[in-house]
């Protein structure tokens, strides 16, 4: 009889004593992990020049329009705060473009979305997590422009507290017109990249959307005669509403609404615009889009889930 080889061996296993936070803490580390990988800490340097040109790229208007302030021969044509957000709206287009399949498409295609939904992670909580994220990135972005634009206004003016004392009712403005701005450039390439599994594919179709239709938008919009007061658009009456296809523009114009921007319909002008629609118009589609696209992001996550 041969002896059996077999030994057991005490590796000192115990169970875990702690404590069990659950899918709250399941939640907080997809957040953080969200952010991480928008702002690329815990990897090389490659990972981390995206946003940093972005940061930069979305100071510069700001320091640019706070010099112009400080030059007396232009003091009474200041950009606004409802301008530095037209600039700074392509940028955001472009980064969030770039960095939203970055969030999600590496997660299903290295199948790491079914580990995930082993946890007491839900689906929606997935979404909510990486959506959040997203959207905290996002708004900072947006908030800090504005925070050094308004600064520079008031330092460059003759009297800063009274530049602040006419000037306090742009601050809920820029913050209400940034959170507009900040959902809506969230959201869209969210559910743009909750199809694709290569970030390259879902990039390219993002930016296929805001570039394909400006151009539609500006070809139906356009007046038929060229610049005048009385523009009539080649698409007749629907001109105006065919303004709306064009998605870049669509959290810019409710921006212009909340910062009050005077539109005056007889300027010379050579597009229409949804400003000449009724408010609850460029509100309303605004809404439907944005809300459209969140859940549409919730439900393809959902159908993974099942």
């Amino acid at each position: 009889m041969t002896q059996p080889k077999d030994e057991l061996f005490d590796l000192g296993y115990q169970r875990y004593e702690g404590p069990r936070e659950g899918r709250m803490r399941a939640r907080k580390a997809l957040y953080v992990h969200g952010l991480r990988t928008v702002l690329g800490l815990g990897r090389g340097a490659r990972a981390k020049v995206l946003p940093v040109l972005l940061f930069i790229a979305i100071i510069i208007p700001a320091l640019v329009f706070s010099f112009i302030a400080s030059l007396a021969d232009f003091g009474d044509i200041l950009p606004s705060h409802a301008d530095y957000y037209r600039i700074v709206s392509v940028i955001l287009l472009l980064f969030s473009a770039i960095m939203a399949p970055e969030l999600l498409s590496p997660d299903r295609r290295d199948r790491v979305i079914d580990l995930y939904f082993t946890r007491p992670l839900t689906s929606t909580d997935y979404v909510a997590a990486r959506w959040l994220a997203f959207f905290t990135i996002t708004l900072a972005l947006v908030y800090v422009g504005q925070v050094v634009l308004f600064a520079g206004f008031t330092l460059a003016a003759s009297s800063p507290w009274d530049h602040i004392r006419d000037s306090w009712s742009e601050i809920p403005r820029f913050l209400a017109a940034g959170f507009a701005i900040a959902v809506f450039t969230t959201t869209l390439p969210l559910a743009v990249a909750a199809f694709t599994t290569r970030r390259a594919i879902g990039s390219a179709i993002i930016i296929g959307i805001y570039v394909i239709s400006l151009p539609f938008a500006m070809v139906l919009t356009a007046c038929e005669e060229g610049p005048s007061q009385n523009c009539e658009p080649v698409a007749g009456e629907a001109g105006k509403w065919f303004s709306l296809v064009n998605i870049g523009n669509v959290p810019i114009v409710v921006s212009d609404l909340i910062f009050d921007e005077e539109f005056n319909p007889n300027e010379s002008r050579d597009h229409v615009s949804a400003r000449e629609l009724p408010v609850v118009v460029p509100v309303g589609w605004y809404l439907v889009l944005t809300g459209g696209l969140a859940l549409t992001l919730v439900w393809r996550y959902r159908r993974l889930e099942i």
